[in-house]
Parts: C-alpha cells; structure tokens; sequence
C-alpha cells in the first residue's frame, strides 16, 4: 500500500509540472506604448489600429513567433490572412501595413521615442521605458 501512495505522489508531480511547464512555453504578450500616452486602449482598438482602420497611432511589428501570436489573439486571423488582408489594402491603395522591427529591443526603443508608437514585445522585455496597455 505504501508503494502505490509514492507512486500516486509522482504522478501528480509529474502532471502538475507537465502543466506548469506548458503554461510557461507560451510567453505573455505586452502591448506597449510610450510612456506618456494617456488614453487607454482595449484589444478591439488596438486592432483597428494594427488593421489601419485607426490611424491615430503608428503599429509597429515583429516577425516570428510574438507576432503569429499576437495576430491571432488581437486581430483574430493567422499570419497568412494578415498578409493577404494587407497586400489587398496595399493594392487598392488603401494603406501600407505595420512597419516592422526585428526585436523586442527595438519595438522599445522605438515606442519609447516616439509619442504615437504602439507595439508588442514579450512581457518578459518589458522595462521601464514603455507603458503596458494590456497582457495576452
């Protein structure tokens, strides 16, 4: 009987660092803006604005992975309908897409600079020189 409690003991370890260990493979988002950007604004507006139905910011983006991510949790659409969704606004001439960064340092240092840049960037990235709007 002692046998089967240890056994049920590591298992429960093993699951629970299974699941501790899939929650932290997906790393948090962080929308960020310039620190002295005083409105706020929700997921929806932020997509209006990464989809240039807003233009009273300037989105900035990364390639890979945070992107992808972001994509599909804000603007409800993978990286293929972004670009297609894109490349038909930019042919009818109805807009240009995001511009886009290589990194978390420089979305930071770019929205830092600049009073109506919005980006994203892993929350771990975060330091002081931005404004969080939200986590996804």
């Amino acid at each position: 009987m002692h046998n089967f409690s240890i056994k049920k003991t590591v298992a429960s370890l093993t699951f629970t660092a299974a699941i501790m260990l899939s929650a932290s493979a997906q790393a948090a988002i962080a929308v960020v803006v310039n620190p002295g950007f005083a409105d706020a604004l929700d997921q929806e507006k932020v997509a209006q604005i990464y989809l240039g139905k807003d233009k009273t910011m300037t989105p900035y983006m990364q390639s890979g992975g945070t992107a992808d991510e972001f994509i599909d949790k804000v603007l409800s659409r993978n990286a293929s309908q972004f670009k297609a969704y894109w490349a038909k606004l930019a042919f009818t001439g109805g807009g240009r897409p995001p511009k886009e960064l290589g990194n978390d340092a420089e979305v930071l240092k770019t929205v830092a600079s600049s009073a109506d840049a919005i980006g994203f960037v892993d929350a771990g990235s975060v330091d002081g020189s931005v404004k969080v709007l939200f986590s996804l």
